[in-house]
């Protein structure tokens, strides 16, 4: 068995696409998942399965088309992935931001691509690292939050609707959750 994180994109947002945890959960276990379980109302899902990574998207894609066609993207990697992750993420992940966000790679997502608009951004009082599983973002002040890269670019960038993203809090939560299972 592996423990798994599902994290889904755009859903109870702004009361749009809204999903019901408890059946969301519910019908996972239906596919045959097991101790599901849910942090917060916006997609983050976490489970247990014998299936191979590639299997379990085959069927998360099947469910996701048939019972939520409007969730089109989605994260999954398993608690081994994460901690190889945390392993490796730089020291200034660890110091006091006003922001940091984790923009996580979807299976729809190319990545190259994503890499090659990131690193052409003029960074403007932030940092970032890439990832195997996200790029990981740090913005250093409030008054200047407004000027960053990662304020003023990132919702008009072409990879934008193909990532998920997480606040460094929730990110932290998603490796408790898998070391839960």
């Amino acid at each position: 068995m592996k423990h798994y994180a599902f994290l889904v994109r755009g859903i109870n947002v702004g009361g749009r696409h809204k999903v019901v945890m408890e059946e969301f959960c519910r019908e996972l276990e239906e596919l045959g998942m097991s101790n599901v379980s849910s942090y917060i109302n916006s997609g983050n899902l976490f489970f247990d399965s014998s299936l191979m990574k590639e299997e379990l998207l085959l069927v998360l894609e099947r469910f996701l088309n048939k019972a939520y066609p409007f969730i089109k993207v989605f994260s999954l990697f398993t608690l081994e992935d994460y901690q190889n992750e945390v392993m490796f993420l730089p020291k200034w992940w660890e110091d006091d931001f006003y922001r940091k966000d984790v923009l996580l790679y979807t299976e729809s997502l190319d990545k190259n691509e994503m890499k090659k608009i990131i690193n052409s951004l003029e960074l403007k009082d932030e940092i970032l690292h890439l990832g195997q599983l996200g790029v990981y973002w740090g913005k250093y002040n409030k008054s200047s939050y407004s000027q960053t890269a990662y304020h003023k670019k990132l919702l008009k960038t072409p990879f934008y609707p193909y990532i998920t993203i997480r606040n460094a809090r929730t990110f932290s939560k998603i490796g408790h959750f898998l070391r839960m299972k």
